[in-house]
């Protein structure tokens, strides 16, 4: 059996408004926000006590997800500096393909948005960049160039 394709990305957030306002800054679309608790939530987590608040942003093309999360319970764990290095052990960025990364970045930033080096050239082929989003969230942004 194979999978059918990638859902979403889940991103656990404590400013819920903020991190959907940089998302739809950046272009996604919000589908819809819902409390989530019971049974079926501390099953799926395995956690006890799940009070959660999701949102669901889109990308336009309706092909990619991202599930915000802010725990009301249990409690959220800390676990480290916000702001930690793109070389960390484990998931450490979200990439989207954009029409202008200079007017993204300049969009972002007024969002938090915190440009990580600098925009960079691969080749003829892409503009690169990080920014450090919401929640110290790093979002990887390439332009195609050409």
């Amino acid at each position: 059996m194979a999978i059918q394709r990638m859902d979403n990305v889940g991103i656990v957030v404590e400013d819920m408004d903020a991190a959907i306002a940089f998302f739809v800054e950046l272009g996604m679309e919000l589908e819809g926000r819902a409390e989530v608790e019971g049974l079926f939530a501390d099953q799926c987590t395995g956690l006890d006590g799940v009070r959660c608040e999701i949102a669901m942003v889109r990308t336009p093309d309706g092909h990619s997800r991202l599930e915000l999360a802010k725990y009301r319970s249990p409690a959220v764990i800390k676990d480290g500096p916000r702001n930690r290095p793109h070389n960390v052990l484990g998931t450490h960025r979200v990439m989207f393909a954009v029409d202008d990364i200079e007017d993204t970045v300049a969009r972002l930033r007024p969002h938090g948005a915190e440009l990580l080096g600098e925009i960079a050239r691969f080749e003829d082929m892409y503009l690169l960049c990080y920014v450090r989003g919401p929640e110290g969230i790093i979002v990887g942004l390439a332009e195609q160039l050409g």
